[in-house]
């Protein structure tokens, strides 16, 4: 009989576990699904032969609350969970949020900020030698020296603020059995230094061969080109096959040493850990408190495929996941759609079938696997590569198996849609069958922006490939007589982006009449080039200088611009045209942005004058009646 892993002592004597192999203290509330981290951690361990025991959100005010397990008998393993718990916990803006999607009931505060660290050092006040091992996306992607946008400084690699032995990086399934099987064998954990998709470290420098020296972290910390150098040299070096060994030098006798990436998992790897033997619901003990939101979100979406070779400056995948697509196979896809239709909750529209991006089934071109992708290259910027391997055929294949499924209503595509990738397709078989069986009035597409200056910034296409794409997408739609649309993911303050280039972006949503109801700021997160661009000022592919908008009032009126016709966002739309001598752009009629005066105020202005007025004569006319019949008023006439 399948089980929840053990949370509690009694759970580890019903199952007849003395004594855990592994500790997973996390910072999310478990959901035993393979769309969560901690879960695939947990169950791969487990098929390889290890018991794994959970501490979910302990209170990062006891250290008591990480003993509950007792002693592991390999170490513990620590993950903030599927977020950086920064990100988690505010947003661009710095404001707390006020819901967490990855705890009981969407309750705030049930982890600590900087989790990662506060756990580990939670571990070492109880336990001051038993192996500690970091994980998930806040662990791989601070690795390094990196900037850290809330404290708005270089802060030193997670593996030392948190005391932690080794951090597992990337997709963790093959870095983290094959420490375990290290531990397992009797080695000590600081011997366990040679296993790609990890980071150490040492003091001892002679020990660490054939790699690449960074520049040090005294020397990224007070200079900005350094640490441009620094994330360059990282990022073309994130690829498995070409990848080297990096190290970071600390006070100039401690070392931090990246080893290169894991290799990518073969198609029966990764099959396998997403048919592992999950529960596919989140734990009971969150039933009281309405369960854990974030699982609603997937419940009903397949995972198809991993990585990402679009390369999105703004996004950290080519840090964490890396370029090299790996995909599961058809028959694994229809495996776990049927488990779907075995759920009385089920009803019968399956949510998302994708990853990073929905079409990518396969390397984009054949040498990657053999040789890696190309670390001086973009496979999609500045356009498509001529080496690339343009085929829909069998994502478009799954798709057509699982709307066959009896049961399944319709299968949505929510993941994003390269819409590049989609034009350099010939055959327009794909966008055909999308349009009519797979997105239901809106497709949501990630332009980002207009300006081919910021575009450029983002590792994106140039506007003229999203017109293109526009205008397939309306004539197909309107060949199948449908009436759809295309809704854009704009982004405002991205590295680059000047009012100039924001006011473009609201000339070219008035002249298409369109009106985003969502806006993303940028926000700059670890692992990635436009936080890079964001911390320095430079591009670090490029060592060329880049407008960044710092202030926040400048911030908030690239964002204004954006949604202009928002009455709350006239003062600010106004301003940014003035500052920039666009009063072209304000007067009557719909190609401008903005009215002279804003016209919901110039209505309440009149009204209440007028309001004013009446209610002056009203009290006039009853003072002087009153005054009129007041006996002493009469005698002093």
């Amino acid at each position: 009989m399948n089980q929840f892993p053990p949370i509690s002592k009694e759970d580890m004597k019903e199952r007849g576990i003395d004594q855990l192999d592994f500790v997973y203290v996390c910072g999310d509330a478990y959901v035993d699904h393979s769309s969560f981290g901690a879960a695939i951690i947990t169950r791969t361990l487990e098929a390889h032969g290890y018991s794994v025991g959970l501490i979910c959100q302990p209170d990062f005010r006891d250290e008591n609350s990480i003993t509950v397990l007792g002693t592991p008998r390999l170490g513990f393993l620590v993950s903030a969970g599927n977020m950086d718990s920064m990100v988690n916990h505010y947003t661009v803006a710095g404001k707390r949020r006020k819901t967490d999607a990855y705890s009981p009931g969407g309750k705030m505060g049930l982890r600590p900020d900087y989790a990662t660290i506060v756990y580990c050092n939670l571990i070492r006040k109880v336990y001051k030698h038993e192996p500690i091992i970091v994980g998930g996306i806040e662990g791989s992607l601070r690795r390094l020296g990196h900037y850290d946008y809330w404290s708005n400084k270089v802060r030193r690699s997670i593996l030392l603020d948190s005391g932690a032995d080794i951090i597992s990086y990337g997709m963790g399934e093959v870095s983290i059995v094959e420490i375990a099987d290290a531990l397992a064998s009797g080695m000590n954990i600081a011997d366990v230094s040679f296993i790609n998709g990890t980071v150490y470290k040492t003091r001892n420098e002679e020990d660490i061969y054939d790699a690449i020296k960074l520049p040090s972290f005294e020397e990224i910390k007070s200079d900005k080109r350094k640490y441009a150098e620094s994330f360059s040299i990282q990022y073309k070096n994130t690829d498995p096959f070409n990848g080297k060994r990096l190290y970071e030098t600390y006070d100039g006798s401690l070392f931090v040493v990246q080893n290169p990436p894991a290799r990518p998992l073969t198609q029966q790897e990764f099959d396998d850990v997403y048919e592992r033997d999950y529960m596919r619901a989140w734990h009971p003990v969150y039933d009281a408190a309405g369960g854990v939101p974030a699982f609603d979100e997937i419940k009903y979406s397949i995972t198809s495929n991993r990585g990402c070779f679009g390369e999105c400056n703004f996004c950290a995948l080519t840090f964490h996941q890396g370029r090299i697509v790996q995909a599961r196979s058809h028959e694994s896809i229809i495996k776990e759609a049927k488990l779907f239709l075995e759920e009385k909750d089920f009803k019968g529209y399956i949510h998302d079938v994708g990853g990073p991006t929905a079409q990518f089934r396969k390397p984009a071109c054949k040498k990657q696997m053999k040789l890696g992708a190309c670390p001086n290259k973009k496979c999609l910027h500045p356009e498509v590569c001529k080496n690339m391997d343009v085929d829909h055929k069998d994502y478009l294949s799954i798709l057509k198996k699982l709307r066959a499924l009896p049961g399944v209503k319709k299968v949505f595509v929510r993941s994003g849609i390269r819409f590049d990738y989609l034009l350099a397709d010939k055959d327009d078989t794909f966008l055909r069958e999308l349009c009519k069986h797979h997105i239901s009035g809106q497709l949501r597409v990630a332009p980002e922006h207009i300006s081919d200056n910021v575009l450029n910034k983002m590792g994106k296409p140039g506007v003229k490939v999203y017109d293109r794409f526009i205008e397939k997408f309306d004539r197909v739609n309107k060949q199948l007589g449908m009436q759809q649309y295309a809704v854009p993911y704009l982004m405002s303050s991205h590295p680059g982006s000047t009012l100039k280039d924001a006011i473009a972006l609201a000339e070219y949503l008035c002249k298409h009449k369109l009106s985003p109801e969502q806006v993303q700021d940028f926000y700059p997160t670890p692992g990635t080039v436009s936080t890079c661009m964001y911390y320095t000022g430079l591009d670090p592919l490029t060592m060329e200088s880049v407008y960044v908008a710092r202030d926040p009032h400048e911030k908030a009126m690239q964002r204004a611009l954006i949604q202009f016709r928002r009455p709350e966002n006239y003062d600010l739309v106004k301003e940014a045209l003035l500052r920039e001598h666009r009063e072209d752009l304000i007067g009557f009629g719909p190609q401008f942005l903005i009215p002279p005066r804003k016209p919901s105020q110039n209505i309440k202005h009149e009204e209440k004058g007028n309001a004013s007025k009446r209610t002056s004569n009203k009290t006039g006319g009853a003072k002087r009646r009153m005054r009129e019949s007041n006996p002493k008023n009469k005698r002093r006439k």
